[in-house]
């Protein structure tokens, strides 16, 4: 029995378009886009970009100042909840902080360790407005928790910074999404 290549040829090509291509339309239109409606419907809140694939939904946002973090999150697990299925959502957020926001996080940032460390999450919008009170450097802290991550909103004039910590700190001391 001999093999003729040019059916075999047409016939893998064919079912390769058809079985990629499907997928990604699948995914184009059945999970980006009506996440990239939850997210546009959000007030302050630009997609930068998108990864659905596996079991984690990864979006980098760039937020307006004086958008909430907090109500954003949940504001994309509610509304995207279908789209979303089982996957962990995990904002990236694309700060535009001064470098004076970044000087003064990194020097808050063993004291917020430690409390999150030791799980003593009160301590931290205390020990943040001190250290912003005692500075002078015009630092507005705010924070907010919820049963997954404390959200630390650093706002300096024009520029400001968003941070998520989860509340599971990792296992090396670094948190993968600030």
């Amino acid at each position: 029995m001999k093999i003729r290549l040019l059916p075999v040829l047409i016939s893998v090509s064919v079912s390769a378009f058809l079985l990629f291509g499907g997928y990604f339309g699948y995914r184009s239109v059945a999970m980006e886009n009506p996440m990239q409606k939850v997210v546009a419907s959000i007030p302050g809140v630009d997609l930068v970009s998108m990864d659905l694939g596996g079991t984690d939904a990864v979006m980098e946002l760039k937020l307006k100042d004086g958008t909430d973090l907090r109500e954003v999150y949940n504001q994309i697990l509610k509304d995207g909840s279908s789209t979303l299925g089982k996957k962990e959502l995990k904002l990236k957020i694309v700060n535009s902080a001064s470098p004076k926001l970044e000087q003064w996080w990194s020097s808050a940032l063993f004291d917020v360790a430690q409390a999150m460390e030791t799980k003593q999450y009160a301590q931290i919008p205390k020990t943040l407005q001190a250290r912003a009170d005692s500075t002078g450097a015009g630092v507005k802290v705010s924070t907010e928790m919820d049963d997954k991550y404390v959200y630390v909103t650093l706002t300096d004039g024009e520029s400001s910074k968003y941070i998520m910590l989860p509340r599971i700190p990792a296992t090396l001391g670094v948190w993968p999404n600030e």
